[in-house]
């Protein structure tokens, strides 16, 4: 560990942030100084009730509080916030007027268009008339299967200022993916593109979507364009009709906003395991918007006029997370698209050009760039970049390192883990604290954050369970469903309880910090040593002849061993002089328990859409048993790479 941190806070921009500011505005209602950032966080957890009122009145939250601020506190589930409010999430994200941006987008194509605050309020006035013309109510669904554009993002608002209940995914699924998500909830409309590009090649979708409009019987299919082709797709859709149709015969007016109670469902998220059929989550308005507000405005310090970019899709709980910032009065930058194509350069290129304060993207990501051998800092004007998040995996140290060596030397990184089911983050950025190498900088205010060991008590400086031991706003409304709470229950309250556990395998830091190493499902277990796999990736994929890896336990002679599968770089074979480097490289950098029985090499490995390796897909691959929701996946021919190999039959 080094004694040196990668970035510390600069005095003077600190004293200006909304941290420091909601740091004072917190200290006048606890009564005591709350600068110190430790101190902050002891207050948000102890006084939750206080916390969380400070937030709404904060961050200016529309609607009526109501008296009470927490109701049955202490039960997890079963605690409710805010149980008084009455509130609109669009209301809130529809949080300025006039002509400055709302929405910026960029596709893969090289489309650009702009929509003003005025103009999103005008579009999202004329669609929540058509909603409801087609007799969409308060509690009926509407889902969306679309790029990230800002049609999108009307079409949301729309749905959500009406008390509806939204719903997406990306045009990259397949049939099955759409309707073993979108079938479950029966949604009332359908929305879809008309086709999109990715990786320099147009997608055409109007033959999947003949299938899914058929299945799922909604009352009304909107085509949206992307592809100027929406008026063809329209017509060999049964009950379809183009936006344009759909919206013709109304006028832009004020929007109505319907109050409604803080716990009111607005999204169904989808787990994207490939255990079974995917987990229906339902997340409330008011828990979303607060816990989003507070990660926003005091986490992030946007404030009104900054750009947001998030490279993401509408099939990753992050679109949900980027959109939020418009409640903050950012602009919004949108992206559709690969980030590669034509070349790695595609999301620098648009962050120069229109100076992005916050870049928000994947460990994946920015591991690709460096391996690319790209140098944005030299190539690019990223001046007025302040804060770049990493999430989806594991950052590793290496990549840490670069971002500061080849990215920008003075931006605030911040690895940041949650998850799609609390729609938010359990750890996050700091502004007022130093980054460390390879440590996410800490417990997100109001989280009451832990790391306990297999007995339910909690360890420092040792690997175990990432738990929160105190509800919060955005845990799930609960499964869709699930009249009982039952599968609710099992799925994060069976283990300890009364206690969160998130199924994160995490350790704290002597800085206070914390490192995630993976899922605690896919942890390793060889001699009976719990193994966290991001260990082995941080070590094996520092090296140039490694793209990427993946890494499983095999159940091996009444114990587990560690086989290790590599995708090699071009022209790189694996020889057993390679495999002896492998080997080497993790037994120091990490230790001889890491060090794989086995290392094959695959030419590909298989992800979910949103671009997670899935260590428990392929560990059932290996041992015969089947993958039951290959729809999660972008790739699922690849999980025939890892069947009855010969090599895993030896010892």
């Amino acid at each position: 560990m080094t004694d040196t941190p990668l970035w510390s806070p600069n005095e003077q921009d600190l004293k200006q942030s909304p941290w420091m500011a909601f740091a004072a505005f917190a200290g006048e209602r606890a009564g005591r100084p709350l600068a110190d950032p430790l101190a902050l966080h002891e207050w948000s957890v102890t006084d939750r009730e206080g916390f969380w009122s400070a937030i709404w009145d904060f961050c200016g939250v529309r609607g009526e509080k109501g008296e009470r601020i927490i109701e049955n506190g202490d039960a997890m589930p079963g605690a409710r916030f805010f149980p008084d409010a009455q509130l609109n999430f669009a209301e809130n994200l529809l949080s300025r007027t006039g002509s400055e941006p709302a929405l910026l987008f960029r596709a893969e194509d090289k489309t650009k268009s702009a929509m003003s605050w005025d103009e999103l309020h005008a579009l999202v006035s004329r669609l929540q008339q058509a909603f409801r013309a087609h007799g969409v109510e308060k509690g009926d669904r509407i889902a969306a299967m679309m790029p990230n554009m800002p049609e999108t993002i009307a079409c949301m608002l729309a749905c959500a200022s009406i008390g509806a209940i939204w719903s997406s995914c990306s045009p990259d699924f397949g049939v099955k993916g759409v309707l073993d998500r979108f079938g479950q909830i029966e949604p009332k409309l359908f929305i879809s593109c008309d086709g999109y590009w990715y990786n320099g090649k147009r997608q055409d979708v109007s033959g999947k979507l003949v299938e899914i409009a058929t299945a799922l019987k909604p009352k009304a299919t909107i085509i949206v364009p992307m592809l100027d082709d929406a008026r063809t797709v329209a017509g060999a859709v049964p009950g379809a009709e183009t936006l344009a149709d759909f919206i013709a015969g109304y006028q832009a007016r004020q929007v109505e906003f319907t109050p409604l109670p803080f716990a009111h469902p607005l999204y169904i998220l989808f787990s994207s395991g490939t255990t079974g059929i995917p987990k229906c989550i339902v997340h409330s308005a008011g828990g979303t918007l607060i816990q989003h507000l507070k990660e926003h405005r005091i986490h992030c310090g946007i404030e009104p006029g900054q750009r947001l970019f998030y490279f993401t899709t509408c099939g990753w709980m992050m679109w949900n997370w980027l959109v939020s910032g418009l409640a903050a009065g950012a602009t919004l930058c949108l992206y559709d698209g690969s980030p590669f194509y034509p070349d790695g350069n595609v999301i620098f290129d648009y962050a120069a050009e229109e100076k992005f304060s916050v870049l928000g993207t994947s460990a994946k990501f920015i591991d690709a760039v460096r391996k690319g051998g790209l140098e944005p800092a030299k190539t690019h004007d990223l001046s007025s970049l302040r804060l770049l998040t990493s999430t989806g995996s594991p950052l590793s140290p290496e990549g840490f390192s670069f971002v500061y060596e080849g990215i920008k030397s003075d931006v605030h990184l911040a690895s940041i883990s949650g998850g799609t089911d609390i729609a938010a983050c359990f750890v996050l950025g700091i502004p007022a604290l130093p980054v460390w190498k390879g440590e996410i900088q800490g417990p997100g205010l109001g989280m009451a954050v832990d790391v306990w060991d297999e007995d339910g008590h909690p360890v420092r400086g040792e690997k175990g369970e990432l738990v929160c031991t105190k509800p919060f706003p955005s845990m799930p409304v609960g499964f869709w469903n699930d009249e009982g709470g039952e599968k609710y229950h099992a799925a994060y309250f069976d283990r300890f309880d009364n206690v969160w556990c998130h199924g994160d395998f995490a350790e704290w830091t002597p800085h206070g910090g914390m490192i995630i190493h993976g899922r605690s499902d896919a942890t390793l277990n060889p001699g009976g040593v719990r193994i966290g796999t991001a260990e082995i990736y941080n070590q094996v994929e520092q090296m140039g002849e490694v793209v990427e890896a993946i890494c499983i336990g095999q159940d091996w002679d009444d114990d587990v061993r560690v086989v290790l599968f590599v995708r090699l770089a071009e022209g790189v074979t694996l020889d057993d002089d390679l495999k002896a480097k492998i080997r080497a490289k993790i037994r120091t950098g990490a230790s001889p328990r890491h060090v794989p029985a086995k290392i094959i090499a695959v030419i590909d490995i298989p992800r979910t859409k949103s671009g997670k390796i899935v260590e428990l897909a392929v560990r059932d691959i290996v041992h015969g048993r089947p993958v039951k929701n290959q729809e999660a996946l972008a790739n699922p021919e690849a999980l025939a790479l890892f069947a009855d190999l010969d090599e895993l039959k030896t010892a």
